[in-house]
């Protein structure tokens, strides 16, 4: 919170969605949103896990460029600043974000990310597609600055691990991206990240929505029809989605036998709940 109301550039709102929190969470943003009218605090009813609460606050949003900003990450004074200026100057540019460096859960300085998309400032979109999905790492462009008007053309963020991904692939086909070669963005590595206090994909898929425990997740599967559905509805010319689907052919070959792997994974999970099922009626 201080670091983004800290900000050079200080003409923004600040949505703040608290997802039904069980400490003293509320306590400390409602006094935010006493002190600084830049403040809307909003709080939900009950956990309505990730993925709303990702949406919820694009949505109660107004603003021409949007950023989502996670509880445990810093950002240097200047970033909005130095964003905006990026995105006020080249209208092609869809999302502007920063050099990164990894920092603990004490903010020290554990090392410097490297970012090895190194083609998504190019004008053609299907290179600008591969590059997104043969060399993303850390999602970082996610808590980069973006024009709302391009962010409302995809679904957003939506309910499947790694949707992420799917949603910056998205927005690569749409426009430009633009990485400022200066660390001004520090994410916070530590035992409590979502992938790490949900190690599983189970786990993983209730923190994203808490209907979807017990459901079988094809993560890989999943990640390739959303990809090719992002192609599709994308607005560029079709020998661009033409080329984006190749390269999403050369994707299944490289994910192919993970992809066979979880789908054996998932029969057998369906095939044992199935046995008993009929093992419980047959005692019943």
């Amino acid at each position: 919170m201080d670091s983004l109301l800290a900000q050079t550039y200080s003409d923004f709102e600040l949505v703040i969605s608290d997802n039904a929190s069980t400490d003293g969470t509320e306590a400390i943003y409602r006094a935010y949103a006493a002190a600084d009218d830049r403040v809307r605090y909003y709080r939900n009813d009950r956990n309505r896990g990730a993925v709303w609460n990702w949406d919820r606050v694009f949505e109660l949003s107004g603003a021409e460029y949007f950023k989502w900003a996670a509880h445990d990450d810093l950002c240097a004074p200047d970033y909005i600043e130095r964003c905006v200026e990026i995105l006020d100057r080249d209208p092609s540019v869809v999302l502007c974000y920063s050099e990164t460096v990894i920092i603990d859960e004490h903010g020290k300085r554990v090392r410097p990310y490297i970012d090895r998309c190194n083609n998504i400032g190019s004008p053609t979109p299907h290179e600008r597609f591969q590059d997104l999905i043969q060399n993303l790492g850390l999602s970082n462009p996610m808590f980069g600055l973006v024009r709302a008007k391009a962010l409302r053309m995809t679904p957003v963020v939506s309910n499947y691990i790694g949707s992420d991904m799917v949603l910056l692939a998205e927005l690569a086909l749409l426009g430009k991206f633009h990485r400022i070669p200066e660390y001004l963005f520090f994410r916070r590595d530590h035992p409590e990240k979502s992938d790490r206090a949900n190690p599983t994909l189970e786990e993983l898929a209730v923190w994203y929505r808490p209907e979807n425990k017990g459901s079988v997740q094809l993560r890989n599967l999943r990640l390739f029809l959303e990809y090719l559905a992002s192609i599709r509805r994308a607005r560029i010319g079709s020998c661009q989605k033409a080329l984006s689907y190749m390269h999403m052919a050369k994707w299944l070959r490289w994910e192919l036998k993970e992809i066979s792997a979880e789908c054996a994974s998932a029969l057998k999970q369906i095939l044992s709940r199935s046995g008993k099922r009929k093992s419980f009626r047959a005692v019943r």
